[in-house]
C-alpha cells in the first residue's frame, strides 16, 4: 500500500514538472546545455564560466532544463567576445602567454548545443620579491605587520594576481591605518619578468603623522518616524556606549570595524556605516571625525507560524508565535518571546502509517531579556527562563503496552557574553527541574516524587574565522563547552563535562564546498552512571536504579539526528539498556513483552532504549554542490560513537552512514533534506551488522541496541532541519 502511494506521488511530480515545461526555443535557434573549460588546471574553471555571457540553461530541482526557468539561448558574437574574456582573465591571474584556441560548438540534439572553451594557460608569472619603502619614521613593530599583510595576498611562490596585488595594497594601508595612521597612502608598483616568470612588487608607503578621532555625529533617526522608529525611541546614550570611542582617542580603523559590528549587534539597524573624515590634504590637527550613518528597523515584531516533524520516533504538529522587542523598558534593552505549542500523533512515525490513537499535548515557551552595556560598553547581560512540558519518547520501536512518560521542565540561564573580534565568550550559571508524570499507562513507582535538580556554570567559546555563517565557503571554526555541575552549586547531579569541536570548509571550485567536522566529549560524573555502565549484564534495581538512569539521560552524551550523524535517529548512538520507567509497568506485561527486569539474559532487544553515555566523538565529512539559484545538494559521510564509559573512545564503533542531501536556501537558512545508509559491515568492527553487534549469540553486546530499517527493509535514516549540518 505504501510503495503504491510512493509510486503515485512520483508520478504526480513527473507530470506536473511536464506540464510546467512552459520555456519554448526560438526557431532556428539552439538551447546551451553546457559550457565546460578544457586545458586548464591552474584557475578554477567554474571562476571562469562565472564570468561568461554564454552559459548553461538551469535545471529546476537540479533535473529539468525549461522548467520555471527559461533556456539560456546561444549567441555567436556573445561567445566570441567570451573566448577573449577567458583569454584576459587568465592574465590577470598570473598566466600571461595563455591562450585561448578554440571555441567549439557541439550539437546534443536538433536545437540544443553544448559550448568548449580549450585553453592553453601556459606557465604563470609567480611572486618572488616584495619591499616597502618610505616606512624610516615607522615603528618596526607596524612595519612588520605591513609586510605580513602585503605577504599574506602574495604569497611567494604563487602566481601573481592583479586581484591580490590590490589587495595587498589595502591590506598594507589597513595595517597602518589600524594603528592611528588614518592619512597614509600606499603606491604599488610591479616589476613584470615575463621571460623568467617572476614579479617583484614593491610597495611606497607615505605614513603621515598618526590622527585622533574627533567629532562623532549619529545620523539617519528619521525625525518624522515615516522610514522607521522615532528618534526618541532610539536614545543615543546606548549607541555611543556601543561605539565605545571618545574623542581625542588614538585613531584606530579596526576600533572603527568593531563599532560598526556592536551597532549592528544591537539589532535594531539593517544597515550601520562609520564613515570617518578624511580630507585631502589632512588637516593640521590630524583630528578625524566620525558620521554614524543608520538605517533603522522594526523594533517590534511579531511572528507567527508552523511546522511538522517527522522521523522514526514521532509525528508531531505544532504552531509558532513569536515576540521581539528591541527596546524594552527603553535603552535597547531585548526582549524575546518564543512559544511552541503541539501535539505528538502517537504513535505515527516513518515506520508506523498508523491512524493516530491519542494525542499528545506538548508545548515550549522560551523568554530571553538582554542587557547591552552591562558593567563595561560591550558586555551584554541575559536571562533566559523556558518552561517547556513534552513526552520522552526515545524508542523507534514501542510495544503497544509501553507507558509514555512526560516531563514538565523548568530551565533557566543567568549570564553574561561578549564578543572579542571573532571571538565569542559566554559564561552562564544554569539550572533545571525535570518533573515526571504519565502520558499513558501508569507511572512507574520509582518515579513518583523523584524530581531532578540540576545545576551548573556553563562557559562557551567560540572562534569562528568563516567568510559565512549560514551557508561557509571557506573558513575554520572552533568552539568548547565546559559545565561543571553539582557540588557547592547544588542538585541531583555532580559532574564535569567538556566538548571542543572543530569544523572545517575547503572551496574545491566556487560551486563546490568540502566541509568538515569533528568533535569529542568527556563526562566525569561522581556520583551517578553506574546504572549504565553493562546494563544489560545487571540486574534492574529499579528504585536504586531510576535516579541514576534519569540523571544520565539528562546530563549524558546522545549522537544522530540531523545535526549530528544522519543515518541514525535522534538519540540513536548511544549506550542501550533496559529503562524499566520507559517498559511496560506490570510484569504480566513485560513477560509478554519478552522484558525481564529481574533477568537481564532474557531480554530481547526490543526491550532496550538509548540511556546516554559518558564519551562521545563525532566525525563528520560532505561534499556541498551548489546546482542553480537556490537548489544545492551534497554527499556526506558520518561516524561517531558513544560510550558508556568515561574517557574511553572506542574507534572501532564507527556507526559509519553515508548519504546525499538536497537544500533550497531560505532567507533563515538552506531547508535540508538528508538521506542517510547505514553501512553495516563499519557499525561496529568485527561485526557483520549492526544486528550481529547487539546479539550476544554471535558475541555482541546489547547495550549496542538496533537501529530501525526503513519500511522495515533499509538501514536508512531521514533526517530534515533548517541551516547545514555544521
Amino acid at each position: 500500500m505504501l510503495r503504491r502511494l510512493l509510486a503515485q506521488a512520483l508520478a504526480l511530480l513527473i507530470t506536473m514538472a511536464a506540464l510546467a515545461s512552459c520555456a519554448t526555443i526560438p526557431e532556428g535557434r539552439s538551447a546551451v546545455d553546457a559550457v565546460e573549460l578544457h586545458g586548464t588546471s591552474g584557475v578554477d574553471a567554474d571562476d571562469v564560466t562565472f564570468r561568461l555571457a554564454t552559459e548553461a540553461s538551469p535545471k529546476f530541482l537540479g533535473l529539468f532544463r525549461g522548467v520555471i526557468y527559461e533556456y539560456e539561448i546561444f549567441d555567436r558574437s556573445a561567445l566570441q567576445k567570451d573566448l577573449a574574456r577567458v583569454e584576459r582573465y587568465y592574465r590577470a591571474r598570473g598566466y600571461y602567454s595563455a591562450q585561448v584556441h578554440a571555441g567549439e560548438v557541439i550539437p546534443t540534439s536538433r536545437d540544443h548545443v553544448k559550448v568548449t572553451i580549450v585553453v592553453d594557460q601556459g606557465l604563470p608569472v609567480l611572486n618572488r620579491g616584495l619591499t616597502i619603502e618610505g616606512v624610516s619614521a615607522v615603528p618596526s613593530n607596524i612595519v612588520a605587520d605591513i609586510a605580513s599583510a602585503a605577504r599574506k595576498k602574495l604569497p611567494e611562490g604563487e602566481p601573481f594576481a592583479e586581484d591580490d596585488f590590490q589587495g595587498a595594497e589595502a591590506a598594507a594601508r589597513k595595517a597602518l591605518t589600524d594603528e592611528g595612521y588614518a592619512y597614509a597612502k600606499v603606491e604599488r608598483d610591479v616589476f613584470l619578468d615575463i621571460v623568467h616568470r617572476v614579479a617583484d612588487v614593491k610597495l611606497t608607503i607615505t605614513p603621515d603623522t598618526p590622527a585622533r578621532f574627533g567629532k562623532i555625529t549619529i545620523v539617519g533617526l528619521d525625525p518624522d518616524g515615516k522610514d522607521g522608529p522615532r528618534p526618541q525611541e532610539i536614545p543615543e546614550a546606548p549607541l555611543r556606549r556601543a561605539i565605545n570611542i571618545e574623542q581625542g582617542e588614538r585613531y584606530s580603523s579596526a576600533a572603527v570595524d568593531t563599532a560598526k559590528q556592536s551597532l549592528l549587534d544591537l539589532e535594531v539597524f539593517s544597515a550601520v556605516d562609520i564613515v570617518p573624515d578624511l580630507p585631502d590634504p589632512p588637516p593640521a590637527s590630524h583630528v578625524v571625525p566620525l558620521t554614524v550613518k543608520l538605517e533603522p528597523s522594526k523594533l517590534r515584531q511579531l511572528r507567527l507560524g508552523g511546522g511538522l516533524e517527522f522521523d522514526e520516533i514521532k509525528t508531531d504538529l505544532h504552531l509558532l508565535a513569536g515576540w521581539e522587542d528591541h527596546n524594552f523598558l527603553g535603552g535597547l534593552r531585548d526582549l524575546t518571546v518564543d512559544f511552541k505549542p503541539g501535539g505528538v500523533l502517537y504513535p505515527v512515525r516513518i515506520n508506523n502509517l498508523v491512524q493516530p490513537t491519542q494525542v499528545l499535548p506538548e508545548e515550549r515557551l522560551q523568554l530571553q531579556f538582554k542587557q547591552p552595556g552591562f558593567l563595561e560598553p560591550r558586555t551584554n547581560a541575559f536571562v533566559r527562563p523556558a518552561l517547556n512540558v513534552y513526552p520522552l519518547l526515545v524508542k523507534t520501536n514501542p510495544g503497544a503496552d509501553d507507558p509514555v512518560v512526560g516531563y514538565v521542565e523548568f530551565k533557566g540561564a543567568l549570564g553574561v557574553d561578549r564578543v572579542f573580534g571573532k571571538l565569542y565568550v559566554n559564561l552562564s550559571y544554569n539550572a533545571q527541574v525535570e518533573d515526571p508524570f504519565s502520558y499513558k499507562g501508569p507511572l512507574d513507582p520509582a518515579l513518583e516524587g523523584n524530581t531532578l535538580f540540576i545545576s551548573y556554570p556553563d562557559l562557551r567559546l567560540q572562534l569562528d574565522l568563516r567568510d559565512d555563517q549560514v551557508k561557509p565557503h571557506k573558513g575554520i571554526f572552533l568552539a568548547n563547552d565546559l559545565q561543571v555541575a553539582g557540588g557547592p552549586f547544588g542538585g541531583t547531579a555532580t559532574d564535569v563535562k567538556v566538548q571542543p569541536e572543530i569544523r572545517g570548509y575547503i572551496p574545491i571550485t566556487r560551486r563546490i564546498t568540502f566541509a568538515s567536522r569533528a568533535s569529542v566529549g568527556f563526562l566525569f560524573p561522581s556520583n551517578y552512571g553506574d546504572a549504565v555502565e553493562n546494563r544489560p549484564t545487571r540486574t534492574v534495581d529499579t528504585y536504586a536504579d531510576v535516579r541514576d538512569l534519569e540523571t544520565v539521560f539528562f546530563r549524558g552524551f546522545f549522537s544522530g539526528g540531523a545535526s549530528s550523524n544522519r543515518g541514525f535517529p535522534v538519540r540513536g548512538v548511544s549506550p542501550y539498556g533496559l529503562v524499566p520507567f520507559l517498559n511496560p509497568a506490570t510484569a504480566q506485561q513485560q513477560i509478554g513483552s519478552g522484558c525481564d527486569p529481574a533477568n537481564a539474559a532474557n531480554n530481547t532487544p526490543a526491550c532496550y532504549s538509548p540511556t546516554g553515555g559518558f564519551t562521545l566523538w563525532e566525525f563528520s565529512n560532505e561534499f556541498r554542490f551548489n546546482i542553480s539559484g537556490p537548489f544545492s545538494a551534497s554527499t556526506f559521510c558520518d561516524m561517531s560513537d558513544v560510550s558508556p564509559r568515561p574517557a574511553n573512545i572506542r574507534l572501532d564503533h564507527l556507526h559509519l552512514s553515508c548519504g546525499v542531501g538536497a537544500r533550497y536556501d531560505t532567507p533563515v537558512g538552506p531547508v535540508r533534506l538528508d538521506i542517510g545508509y547505514r553501512i553495516q559491515p563499519l557499525q561496529v568492527l568485527g561485526f557483520a551488522s549492526q544486528a550481529d553487534a547487539a546479539n550476544p549469540a554471535k558475541g555482541g553486546n546489547p547495550s549496542e541496541g538496533i537501529q530501525p530499517d526503513l519500511f522495515d527493509v533499509f538501514p536508512i535514516g531521514i533526517a530534515f532541519g533548517i541551516g547545514e549540518a555544521y
